[in-house]
């Protein structure tokens, strides 16, 4: 018998070569054709894919695959997602310009996908750090500015000192940067702002539009928007002109507030106690949490420090002065800046009140015998009934909440009120590789957009890159002198950089039509393509760059943009790839290298590998053995269906099951032909679409020696199995598709069909366990009752031997699946 060698260097070449030159994925709208518009979140450009990129990509491409042969347009694309730190600190470090470095990682990145065989279609590429792109960068930023949207103003911000750069909150870790580890402090800084919470309540209640989205992200952003109802109140100060505003939950325990707490950063502080005996000490106390992150000052296990300024506030409810404190776990950017305290029914304030001797008032009895509300040991939630509230004692504390925010409305001080975790977003960045904010600021005109024909403004080349003092930006002899588009005269352009955040918030949308040099994309285009049916990427991703992407489509959408308010339809959340337990990490040394694995078994058994070895939304356990045994499985398939190629070339179509090897195989292939479709269709089950082919596999080399072999079901099985297997392994599939006689490529191909009666079997497999654990399998007739199936499976003498003599004491019957007995040990 002939040995059939499998070339996988070769034949993976060759058919990378032949998808290039035939341009087979490139894509254009087609009015006729059902569309479905596939997307992973693309990657900054490292240099290297990791594994995780693999099974991210390899993900995506079997659904674009799988979808195109199901007779769908697909739009499949990839790009960079190119500015950012990394680039800069290359420059910095090995004296390279952040474009060179970026664009020589961008092509070894760009060959490494291609060595995967990833359908991608390459004239779509787009690269954020191209001016081609961030024009439009700029343009959307212009149009945010020109709705009111985008603002600048002063605010204590997360200061890296390493990066020397502006952090979102999100960009803190544990108190240190999340990109160099350094401790985290404050700085004052003029900065831009885009106003997200405007759209905090659609971002909120349009959650409930998302269609497959996992429950954890959607939580996830529900609980960071973080949608609070209450009341803002206005509490006069002694000696000041100013009403300290605070907002609340809880009305109605207003009269149980015994403090008053300011963020040491708000604005009133350095007013109240200028010039007095309080200026100092207020001052080295604010110095103090400038290193302190804001994590760190809201944690729970957190000792509570406060220092009062000198100053007592007037309870709007009942007349009573309370004094009024800053301290570190209160903060500038959460609500007002500013708090009222109620220790008797929070924790956190009743642990302040203890350590400063301040008053514990109740203001609800919880009717409960074990709390005494005259002696109390620690804070209790507050629900019951009103007591030392005045008016409104003896009120159940639920309707207590609306009579009393009522009573503030009318009496004009305070109202219900409705409050959002969510922050504006911070998106300026002291930083050369980004893009440059199109503002221009002159001293008669203010802050005014740069003039739209005049996009983009350029990142200069003359720039040094030290590491050290303010962004390079700065060290341009070019750019920062302008001409007011306004008055023409003398003006500075905006040196900051947009967070890169901004880059990935709309490059989806960018895709729809990506050679535009008219507009950031055409309507029409984005009509036909929008939304994304399926988006692919990290749950790390889940705050950050999804609600970004959803804020940006929503403000796209109403100055008419974009067609859709929503930009993702479904989402799947890979899971990780390990190895040893661990997280694959240079500093661990644990770390697979796909090219490594790629040169030695090739991109197909890396792809079968890393899509078989665990369902993609959880982590995946990295195991050199079960590549070997996917490398094993691709060449039992390349040496039977070389074997049967003669026979399947020289069949006629069609076939009859006849005998019982017959009705097996076409058992087989059918079973498999629906498990992949409904696998890959449905919930993205590849592991289990992989295990049906294996079986299908097994089945065909059990029944090629059968002496009265169909030829007409081998061709059918060995055709079908190329088709269903051409997804996960595109490359030997075109390459046993080609030798089994077709002339045209896989791709594209279209998906086989199942045959239902196939699926009706005469015979049933049925899983024997013992006490849970599978033990044997015994084949019976299909269709047997309980007390039948019971009956046969008993009488089988494997089983026989397995009870030997032992008490049956339990017998669990699933009818043509399962028995489990339950025997004394």
């Amino acid at each position: 018998m002939a040995e059939y060698r499998y070339n996988f260097d070769e034949i993976e070449k060759k058919w990378q070569q032949y998808w290039d030159d035939k341009g087979l994925f490139k894509t254009e709208e087609l009015p006729d054709a059902d569309k479905y518009y596939l997307l992973e979140m693309f990657p900054y450009p490292s240099g290297k894919l990791h594994m995780g990129h693999v099974r991210n990509y390899s993900i995506g491409d079997v659904a674009a695959r799988y979808f195109k042969m199901k007779g769908k347009n697909v739009l499949h694309p990839m790009g960079w997602d190119s500015f950012g730190l990394p680039a800069e600190n290359a420059a910095i470090q090995k004296g390279v310009h952040p474009n060179i470095w970026t664009h020589d990682n961008m092509g070894e990145m760009r060959e490494q996908l291609k060595q995967l065989g990833i359908a991608y279609d390459w004239d779509r590429e787009i690269a954020t750090c191209e001016p081609e792109y961030y024009r439009w960068m700029q343009w959307i930023f212009v149009q945010f500015f020109k709705n009111g949207l985008a603002y600048k103003k002063k605010n204590p911000v997360n200061w890296c000192p390493s990066c020397e750069t502006v952090l979102a909150n999100e960009q803190v870790v544990d108190g240190v940067c999340d990109r160099c580890g350094s401790a985290v402090g404050k700085k004052d800084l003029e900065q831009w702002y885009l106003k997200i919470t405007d759209y905090a309540e659609r971002l909120l209640a349009d959650l409930d539009k998302l269609g497959d989205w996992p429950p954890k992200v959607k939580l996830m952003q529900k609980n960071w928007i973080g949608r609070s109802t209450g009341a803002e109140v206005d509490f006069s100060i002694e000696g000041f002109d100013k009403a300290l505003r605070i907002f609340t939950t809880r009305p109605d325990t207003l009269f149980g507030v015994t403090y008053m707490v300011l963020a040491p950063e708000h604005p009133f502080v350095a007013e109240l106690t200028a010039g007095g005996e309080y200026e100092a000490p207020v001052r080295a106390f604010v110095g103090k949490l400038q290193y302190m992150s804001d994590i760190d000052r809201t944690s729970t296990t957190l000792e509570k420090e406060g220092l009062f300024i000198g100053r007592c506030a007037v309870n709007p409810m009942n007349g009573a002065r309370v004094p009024v404190y800053i301290a570190n776990y209160v903060l500038m950017d959460y609500g007002t800046g500013a708090i009222m305290a109620v220790p008797a029914h929070d924790q956190r304030d009743f642990d302040f009140a203890v350590k400063y001797g301040l008053d514990i008032i109740p203001v609800v009895d919880p009717e409960n015998p074990d709390i005494d509300t005259n002696d109390l040991k620690e804070a209790f939630v507050a629900e019951g009934l009103m007591i030392n509230s005045g008016a409104f004692n003896g009120m159940r504390n639920r309707e207590a909440i609306e009579k009393i925010t009522e009573y503030l409305e009318t009496n004009g001080i305070g109202k219900g009120s409705v409050n959002f975790r969510l922050r504006d977003w911070l998106i300026s960045r002291q930083r050369y590789w980004g893009t440059p904010i199109p503002m221009i600021h002159c001293e008669n005109c203010g802050w005014l957009p740069e003039k739209e024909e005049n996009l983009p403004i350029l990142l200069p080349t003359d720039v040094a890159f030290t590491g050290k003092g303010e962004s390079p930006l700065t060290t341009s002899k070019t750019f920062s002198e302008t001409i007011c588009p306004e008055c023409g005269g003398k003006a500075e352009r905006e040196i900051d950089t947009m967070d890169t955040f901004l880059d990935s918030s709309w490059y989806f949308l960018r895709f729809c039509d990506a050679r535009n040099e008219k507009v950031a994309f055409s309507k029409e285009k984005a009509a036909y393509w929008m939304a994304v049916d399926q988006y692919i990427g990290g749950v790390e991703h889940a705050i950050l760059h999804l609600l970004y992407a959803r804020f940006f489509t929503k403000f796209l959408y109403d100055i008419g943009m974009s067609p859709v308010d929503e930009p993702f339809t479904n989402l799947l959340t890979q899971g990780m790839v390990l190895k040893d337990g661990k997280k694959m990490s240079k500093s661990i040394g644990n770390v697979v290298s796909p090219g490594d694995i790629i040169n030695r078994y090739g991109a197909d058994t890396a792809r079968l590998f890393i899509l078989f070895a665990s369902p993609p939304e959880k982590e995946l356990e990295w195991s050199d053995a079960g590549v070997e045994g996917s490398y094993r499985f691709l060449n039992r398939v390349y040496r039977i269906v070389n074997e049967l190629t003669d026979a399947v070339k020289t069949a006629g179509d069609g076939y009859k099951a006849v005998s019982e090897a017959d009705k097996e195989l076409d058992f087989a292939m059918n079973r498999a032909i629906k498990k992949v479709s409904d696998d890959i269709g449905g919930r993205f089950g590849f592991n289990t679409a992989i295990s049906s082919i294996m079986e299908m596999v097994n089945a065909l080399y059990k029944y090629k020696e059968e002496k009265a072999a169909d030829a007409g079901l081998l061709k059918a099985a060995v055709t079908n199995l190329i088709l269903i297997l051409s997804p996960f392994t595109p490359h030997i599939c075109e390459e046993l598709w080609q030798i089994t006689g077709h002339v045209d490529s896989l791709y594209g191909a279209k998906w086989p069909d199942y045959s239902e009666d196939a699926l009706v079997r005469a015979r049933a497999e049925i899983v024997v366990q013992i006490n849970g654990k599978i033990k044997e399998r015994v084949e019976t007739e299909s269709g047997l009752d309980r007390e039948g199936l019971i009956a046969a499976v008993c009488a089988d003498e494997r089983v026989k031997r397995l009870i030997d003599g032992r008490d049956v004491l339990k017998l669990i019957a699933v009818p043509d699946k399962l028995i489990n007995i339950v025997i004394q040990q």
